[in-house]
């Protein structure tokens, strides 16, 4: 700094248009710009730091993902023809769905307003159960573990029909075990996606839709994906994939997901695999949280609400007074503070980011963008687009986490309208 002719780390600060939390971070002797995993790649390989740098995404923790939204992903080859514009569209004809690890019903609801008829949701939580039942109590709910129904057969649990439209639902994803397998079928059992694909390969629905969470695309280096497509292909389906953002289908978050959509081999000549195409708009918390209806909400603990009364809308950790940072973030500190979403007040003018299972969780705070706390319920819910008479049938912990791990209701709207398009392409060419 001296040599710069630089008297104070606020002056460096103002040259390098940084705040002065970050100057002192990075000038820190306990800070390291450069992933441990970079160095230890670098270490097996015997090869200088500078062969991998800016060209490899080096870190995925995808068992316990924080994932920041605004970081780029690796996705499928795009193609314009991949997608369709769904808005205004109704479907003509009500195609009927099967759905697995149904949750709280975001996904299904979906399916629902754009047209289909469930024949059944298969969920073993009890107070997803609940929630369902509380809200459509004509749906048949089967209440159950998802081992046990695949085992015994879903056609036992469901009405008899002569033909299957779809079957949806978004797995847990889990890592598997390579060794000396060819990874078909047989080959991932134990796996909540084996009992997904085996209740597939029992059904044979003339289309599926599975949808997960963004890190499945490069979890353990692509191949847990690739392992998936492979399934389905052996089970007799042609698949597409995209990674599609609730923002770009009338949804104020910037949660995405990974959609993955098939067409069983002898129907696909008559038909396409199609996606929504975006709406060419992007809805901010001011668009959907006016008038919400009132309702309860956690509160943050009296320590954190004092830390955060001292961020602004819109920012986040490094908004804070320095000492007031480096105590709240510990050692995450001097590491970046991992995340943009520590400390994170949201502002009335973006979107926000993905919901979480705990409003109040340390790592992933999103608080209000005037009054420092949390969302309440209903604003959670607005947020993930759940018409407000949905209501959640259990604790407010639990409703949270309901809500936080459900797919977008209007996103899967979009999506639904895309495969009913598709479905409507089968029934009219192919032959009778």
């Amino acid at each position: 700094m001296q040599k710069a002719g630089i008297t104070s780390q606020k002056e460096l600060a103002q040259k390098m248009d940084m705040s002065k939390n970050q100057i002192s971070m990075l000038l820190s002797p306990k800070f390291d710009p450069i992933k441990s995993s970079a160095r230890k790649l670098c270490e097996i390989l015997d090869i200088p730091l500078d062969e991998i740098l800016n060209k490899e995404q080096l870190e995925m923790n995808f068992m316990n993902i924080t994932v920041d939204p605004e970081e780029p992903a690796n996705e499928a080859l795009d193609d314009a023809n991949d997608y369709i514009e769904v808005r205004g569209n109704k479907s003509a004809h009500a195609y009927n769905v099967m759905e697995l690890f149904a949750g709280a019903g975001g996904l299904a609801l979906g399916l629902e307003k754009s047209g289909f008829k469930s024949l059944g949701l298969v969920e073993f939580d009890k107070y997803a159960c609940q929630t369902l039942r509380a809200n459509r109590p004509h749906w048949n709910v089967i209440e159950d573990d998802i081992i046990k129904v695949s085992e015994e057969g879903i056609r036992s649990y469901i009405p008899a029909v002569d033909e299957i439209d779809l079957l949806s639902g978004g797995y847990p994803c889990q890592a598997f075990s390579y060794a000396g397998k060819k990874m078909g079928l047989d080959d991932i059992s134990g796996t909540m996606f084996y009992y997904y694909a085996k209740i597939l390969k029992e059904l044979k629905p003339k289309m599926f839709l599975a949808e997960n969470v963004r890190g499945l695309i490069n979890h353990d280096g692509g191949k847990t994906l690739q392992t998936m497509l492979g399934v389905f292909a052996e089970i007799g389906y042609e698949v597409k994939w995209k990674l599609l953002r609730s923002l770009d289908y009338g949804v104020a978050q910037k949660r995405e997901r990974i959609v993955i959509i098939g067409v069983r081999k002898e129907l696909a000549p008559y038909t396409e695999i199609k996606f929504p195409k975006p709406f060419g708009y992007q809805l901010n918390l001011r668009d959907v949280l006016q008038d919400v209806p009132a309702s309860l909400g956690v509160q943050y603990p009296e320590a954190k609400r004092r830390v955060l009364d001292l961020v602004p809308a819109g920012g986040y950790w490094r908004d804070l007074p320095e000492p007031v940072a480096k105590s709240y973030m510990g050692k995450s500190y001097f590491s970046g503070g991992g995340r943009t979403g520590m400390a994170r007040r949201l502002s009335w003018d973006e979107p926000s980011l993905t919901l979480t299972c705990s409003p109040a969780q340390k790592q992933t705070e999103r608080c209000h963008p005037d009054e420092t706390r949390p969302f309440t319920l209903r604003e959670y819910a607005r947020i993930q687009s759940f018409p407000d008479d949905w209501s959640f049938d259990c604790s407010l912990n639990n409703a949270y986490k309901q809500i936080g791990n459900a797919v977008p209701v209007n996103m899967a709207e979009a999506v639904g309208l895309a495969i009913a398009y598709s479905l409507s392409k089968i029934a009219k060419n192919k032959p009778l």
